[in-house]
């Protein structure tokens, strides 16, 4: 019998990154191919000789978000193939400064602004981004982690359900991709005590402030004997990404600390774990202001 092959359908808003996760893929040795006509696809996945990647949005020549989801339905009844729907987003803000900056046209903004191309294709795309088997929010994501998550959950030695945990800053909005949200803003403030607040939660002496909070230890508890019962459920259901992230004021202290503690007890657990800190490029530039603060 032959061996089951990946097929990943890689959508989503223009500007948010889909050629570079489609690189991502081509690296990991997909053979990849971008928006080529709908009614093609199935024909594509049976002909491939492994793994599959795909790119289809709405330069797409038929492109229609009900016809990308049936196309992906009718790949799911082949016993032969693992199809999967990746989804990669970013904020209105972020793809419009990507625009202003490369300069180039939205493919939906013939006749009118990049805002209107960019709300059109969002509608669009909505059902798929609902759809989707993983979706990626680029707004705040270097390349290099980017790539990571794609090695994460298509490298060769990436079976199972993949867990992606995210440390954020509540102002800055909650991760689109989140399917669980925990609030760590309740608990004790680094940031009040001049000595830790050009400091983030990798470093110690913010994990032992925030470990003396009376309330942390119990409320640890209580989220990872939660998460713990909720993973092998997502197995049963088929679920292949799980996204869990934990939010704080600024996003540099306390859900940063969570987030490590939780990864180090998933990852002993045998979890697949992957990390991002959302507002992690602040972190440097943070602490090289404030210690310049310091000096003045």
């Amino acid at each position: 019998m032959r061996e089951k092959r990946a097929v990943v359908l890689v959508t989503g808003l223009s500007g948010a990154g889909k050629i570079s996760i489609l690189r991502a893929l081509e690296d990991l040795g997909f053979e990849t191919m971008d928006n080529p006509p709908l009614d093609t696809l199935e024909d594509l996945a049976l002909q491939a000789k492994g793994n599959l990647a795909v790119g289809v949005d709405s330069r797409s020549r038929g492109f229609a978000a009900d016809t990308v989801l049936l196309k992906l339905q009718r790949l799911r009844e082949n016993p032969c193939l693992t199809p999967t729907l990746v989804f990669a987003a970013a904020s209105d803000e972020v793809l419009l400064r990507r625009y202003s900056e490369t300069r180039r046209r939205h493919p939906l903004a013939q006749a009118g602004t990049v805002a209107e191309g960019i709300r059109l294709e969002r509608e669009l795309t909505l059902p798929l981004a609902h759809g989707a088997d993983l979706l990626i929010d680029t707004s705040h994501l270097p390349l290099p982690r980017l790539r990571a998550i794609v090695d994460q959950n298509f490298g060769a030695d990436a079976p199972g359900l993949s867990v992606a945990l995210i440390s954020f800053a509540y102002p800055a909005g909650l991760p689109r991709e989140a399917d669980l949200v925990f609030d760590a803003r309740f608990l004790r403030n680094p940031y009040y005590d001049p000595a830790l607040r050009p400091l983030n939660g990798r470093d110690p002496e913010i994990g032992n402030f925030i470990e003396n909070d009376p309330d942390f230890a119990a409320y640890f508890s209580k989220i990872a004997e939660l998460v713990k019962f909720l993973l092998p459920r997502f197995v049963q259901e088929g679920k292949k990404y799980a996204t869990i992230c934990i939010g704080c004021t600024g996003g540099q202290h306390r859900s940063v600390y969570m987030i490590e503690k939780l990864s180090a007890y998933l990852g002993a657990a045998g979890w697949r774990v992957g990390v991002t800190h959302r507002e992690a490029g602040s972190f440097d530039s943070a602490r090289t202001r404030l210690m310049m603060d310091a000096k003045e």
